[in-house]
C-alpha cells in the first residue's frame, strides 16, 4: 500500500492533461510513497498518448467512455493509497498541495477528509481569484447547526481540493454510473458525514474553459441545460439516500442538501417542465430549510396552498405565478404565527 494515490479522471483533455500530471508529480513529497493513476474515460483525442509519456511515474487506466461515476468505478479498485487526491484533468494542483494535506490528516486522525481554498482560473482572460474558508476549520452534519455550516463550506471539497480517506470514498463505491459529471457529489456528503477538516490555503486550481461540462449556453443549448440540471438533482437524491444510510439526522440533511437541490428544481421545473409531485416536494424542501421552527398553523397553511395550487397548475405554471407573487406587495402570513420561538 501506498501512503496516499492522486486520482486524476480525464475525457478529451489533450490541451490541460499535462499540466495536472507535472502538478501531481512536482510535489515535495517523497515519490515512493505516493501514486498517481489517470483513468481515461475513453478520450477521442490524444489524451492517452500524452499521459504515457509519463510511465512509470504514472500509470493510465482506460475505459469505454460512460461518464464520471463510471470512470471512479473502475479506477477506485486499482487503487494502492490509504488516502486518495482527486484531480480533474483539466485543472491542476498548487506546488505544496500534498505536504499540506497529509500533514492535516496527521494532525486530525479523526478527519474524514480534509479539504482546501482553491484558485478559479479563467482561459478566456488569464484572470485568476482565490478562494478560502474563514480560516481553519472543521465541518461535520453532526447537527442542523453544523450542517449548515457545511453546507457553506462543502464547495472547499470539490474536485482538486478534494482529499478523502480511502474508507471514506469506499463506502459510496460504486456510484450509479447516471452521475456523468458531478460524481463527486456523494463523496464529499461521505466526507462531510464522517467530519472533514478544511485548511484556508488555496492548494489547486478550477480551469474556467468552453469545454466545461457546466459551461453552457442557455438559449444555445436548453436540452443539454435540462439534462445537467437532472443529473445534479440525481446527485443530490443519491447523496440523501446515502446520509440517511449512514445515520445523519433529516434536519441536517435538509440544511446540506436543499438550499442547492431546490433552485437547481425550481429552474428545471420552470423553463422545462415536469410533474406535479415534483413541483411540490421541491416546495416541501424549500419550506423546511427556511422555517425549520415552522408553528403548525403554518406547516397547514403551506401544505393545503401547494397541494391546491400544485394540483390545478403545471410546474411552469406554479412558477410563473410564484414569481408574480413574490414581487407584489400583498399581505404576508404574520410572521410571529410562522415560527415556534
Amino acid at each position: 500500500m501506498k501512503a496516499l494515490s492522486v486520482l486524476i479522471d480525464t475525457y478529451n483533455h489533450e490541451r490541460y492533461i499535462e499540466q495536472a500530471i507535472r502538478s501531481a508529480i512536482e510535489q515535495d513529497f517523497a515519490a515512493s510513497e505516493y501514486e498517481i493513476v489517470v483513468i481515461d474515460d475513453g478520450s477521442t483525442d490524444r489524451t492517452p498518448e500524452i499521459v504515457r509519456k509519463f510511465a512509470p511515474r504514472v500509470r493510465l487506466l482506460q475505459k469505454k467512455n460512460g461518464g464520471q461515476a463510471s470512470a471512479f468505478n473502475a479506477a477506485f479498485p486499482e487503487l494502492r493509497g490509504e488516502i486518495i487526491a482527486l484531480l480533474d484533468g483539466d485543472d491542476w494542483f498548487a506546488r505544496g498541495k500534498i505536504p499540506a494535506v497529509m500533514k492535516a490528516f496527521e494532525a486530525h486522525p479523526e478527519a474524514a477528509a480534509v479539504g482546501h481554498g482553491y484558485y478559479e482560473h479563467h482561459d478566456d482572460t488569464q484572470e485568476e481569484r482565490g478562494w478560502a474558508p474563514d480560516g481553519e476549520q472543521w465541518i461535520d452534519l453532526s447537527t442542523r447547526e453544523n450542517a449548515r455550516a457545511a453546507q457553506r463550506g462543502w464547495r472547499f471539497l470539490l474536485m482538486g481540493a478534494h482529499t478523502a480517506r480511502r474508507k471514506t470514498i469506499e463506502r459510496v463505491i460504486p456510484i450509479p454510473e447516471e452521475l456523468v459529471f458531478c460524481a463527486d457529489t456523494p463523496i464529499i456528503m461521505s466526507s462531510l458525514a464522517g467530519g472533514a477538516y478544511l485548511l484556508a490555503e488555496p492548494l489547486s486550481y478550477y480551469r474556467h474553459h468552453a469545454q466545461n461540462l457546466c459551461a453552457v449556453d442557455p438559449k444555445a443549448d436548453a436540452e443539454r441545460v435540462r439534462k445537467r440540471q437532472l443529473t445534479l438533482e440525481r446527485a443530490f437524491e443519491v447523496s440523501e439516500l446515502l446520509l440517511r444510510q449512514f445515520g445523519v439526522g433529516t434536519e441536517a440533511i435538509a440544511a446540506v442538501l436543499y438550499p442547492d437541490w431546490v433552485p437547481t428544481s425550481r429552474h428545471r421545473l420552470h423553463h422545462f417542465g415536469g410533474s406535479r409531485r415534483e413541483t411540490l416536494r421541491t416546495e416541501m424542501r424549500s419550506f423546511r430549510v427556511e422555517y425549520p421552527n415552522a408553528t403548525l398553523p403554518y406547516k397547514v397553511f403551506k401544505y393545503l396552498a401547494f397541494g391546491a395550487a400544485g394540483s390545478i397548475l403545471s410546474p411552469r405554471q406554479f412558477y410563473t405565478l410564484w414569481n408574480w407573487y413574490g414581487n407584489q406587495k400583498v399581505a404576508r402570513f404574520p410572521e410571529p404565527l410562522r415560527r415556534n420561538g
